[in-house]
């Protein structure tokens, strides 16, 4: 499944009184905020009855995370809330490879699951990068020993 597109602008000061309040919020929530004008909704696609969705902390503490939800209406942003909910409890565990994956969403989130949500553009910019390290070692002179191509 794709992730939801939805972009929106963070309301800095109501972010802000959000995560200083929350217990087991970050020391440096203005800084931390700095690096979030805009939010992306990191739920699957979902219809327009469910609120988008953008993590802003995980604490230590139950409810272990800080999340922001909107609604848009005609392109706008309509409403929004600070909620704090606690991390869904899915997870798979990959036999062969012996390794767990995590659900990073919500708990009782609505779509599916962050394992099976991908965000197309991450994926076109690390196939990207992929392809630039190939080219790049691929055209390496070994006898340089300093990784320019030749």
């Amino acid at each position: 499944m794709l992730q939801c597109t939805a972009v929106t602008a963070l309301p800095r000061d109501e972010a802000l009184i959000a995560l200083v309040c929350m217990e087991g919020g970050p020391d440096d929530a203005g800084d931390h905020l700095d690096e979030k004008p805009y939010v992306l909704c990191e739920l699957g696609e979902h219809d327009e009855a469910a609120e988008h969705a953008a993590h802003l902390w995980a604490a230590e503490a139950e409810p272990a995370s800080l999340w922001f939800l909107w609604t848009v209406s005609g392109g706008f942003r309509v409403y929004h809330r600070f909620v704090s909910r606690s991390t869904c409890p899915v997870r798979i565990h990959h036999v062969e490879e012996d390794y767990r994956q995590w659900c990073a969403l919500y708990d009782d989130h609505p779509s599916d699951h962050s394992f099976n949500v991908r965000d197309p553009l991450r994926d076109a910019y690390y196939a990207q990068i992929r392809r630039d390290a190939q080219r790049y070692f691929a055209h390496d002179d070994p006898d340089k020993g300093d990784g320019q191509e030749s």
